[in-house]
């Protein structure tokens, strides 16, 4: 484990390299998850250097002080630039949350990029009244729901299920909602014609928290960007069909 220091905190990160090649991968959890999520992907650090980063609060990475909303966005913002400038990383991979925050980074902060991977998140990323109650009041029927079909997970896996569950109890409960809220008010759909570099849009065939369809929004609305679906696949494509993701990843990665 490796970590940064910047804006009086420190930000966690595990980066796997068997070569010095490529552009880097910079990997990005969502909402109330950690770095753990993108455990399969470290595979591909044969062909280029795997970063997966815990955004504050999150894992072992330090805390910060934000509301939720522009406040804890830029700040997972900042965290994700601090981790690449350290690193050198120029592909950033987010998912969900975590696209937002690639999405931000690549509209607003000086960081150098060659491209991005937005897997499971959208240009605006709504959260269902409920879950926002759920997540205030009643976190395990939140988490519980989160679990439901198609949501998560198209297919039941005990062990990607407990592996999320976890992860959502270590975040918490008050750092969980500030994730889905920070969502909720997340929309960037008049600036997408602003994200110049090379895109890829990918989603599980399932996913009912981040339809297909925000995806090919993405697609038809950034200047340059494509669409992958993986089968048999819903929210979190990169646990639940990791070769398949991975070898959208790799495609992406020699295009660019």
């Amino acid at each position: 484990m490796e970590r940064v220091s910047h804006h009086g905190r420190e930000t966690a990160y595990r980066r796997s390299a068997r070569t010095d090649d490529g552009p880097g991968l910079l990997c990005i959890h969502g909402s109330g998850g950690s770095r753990r999520v993108w455990k399969a992907q470290a595979r591909l650090a044969d062909r280029t250097p795997v970063t997966a980063v815990d955004l504050s609060d999150h894992g072992e990475s330090g805390s910060c002080v934000a509301e939720s909303g522009y406040e804890t966005l830029s700040a997972y913002a900042d965290d994700v630039v601090a981790v690449a400038e350290e690193t050198g990383d120029r592909v950033l991979c987010g998912s969900s949350l975590g696209g937002a925050v690639a999405m931000l980074i690549a509209l607003d902060r000086d960081l150098d990029l060659d491209g991005l991977v937005l897997a499971g998140t959208g240009p605006r990323l709504p959260v269902l009244d409920d879950l926002l109650v759920w997540l205030k009041t009643d976190f395990d029927r939140a988490i519980e729901f989160l679990q439901g079909p198609d949501r998560l997970f198209h297919g039941p896996d005990a062990e990607y299920a407990e592996l999320t569950e976890e992860a959502l109890r270590e975040t918490g409960q008050a750092v969980s909602t500030r994730d889905f809220r920070t969502c909720h008010a997340f929309d960037v759909r008049d600036r997408l014609d602003e994200i110049e570099g090379p895109a890829l849009a990918v989603v599980g065939e399932y996913d009912k928290l981040t339809p297909p369809y925000y995806h090919e929004s993405l697609a038809e609305e950034l200047p340059y960007c494509e669409l992958a679906v993986i089968e048999d696949a819903a929210h979190l494509a990169m646990l639940e069909q990791p070769e398949a993701f991975n070898t959208a990843l790799s495609s992406f990665l020699d295009r660019l």
